[in-house]
């Protein structure tokens, strides 16, 4: 059972996606499961909310580090000059 969003390229996603095997570390492991899934359920503000929420924090500088890419690239645009980056995996930053 899976309850709310499982993100493109988790495995969360694969296996509801119907993947009949996945990786877990360095195992090839058998879907013999029944998946069943739950939408509706997610603690996460919606855009327009993060939007509202994230003028208020006056922030210089944003990391965004979940959610679907075409919906980070889409709320970055909506905060104008604000700088926001999207790091990749193993990507550092000073802070």
């Amino acid at each position: 059972m899976f309850v709310g969003y499982a993100s493109e390229g988790t495995l969360a996603r694969r296996i509801i996606d119907g993947a009949s095997e996945v990786t877990i570390g360095d195992d090839r492991i058998r879907v013999r499961a029944r998946v069943h899934t739950i939408n509706g359920f997610s603690a996460d503000a919606d855009q327009a909310g993060l939007i509202a929420w994230h003028a208020r924090t006056n922030a210089r500088r944003t990391f965004l580090t979940h959610g679907e890419e075409p919906d980070m690239r889409a709320f970055a645009a909506k905060r104008g000059g604000a700088a926001v980056e999207m790091p990749t995996m193993g990507q550092s930053y000073e802070l």
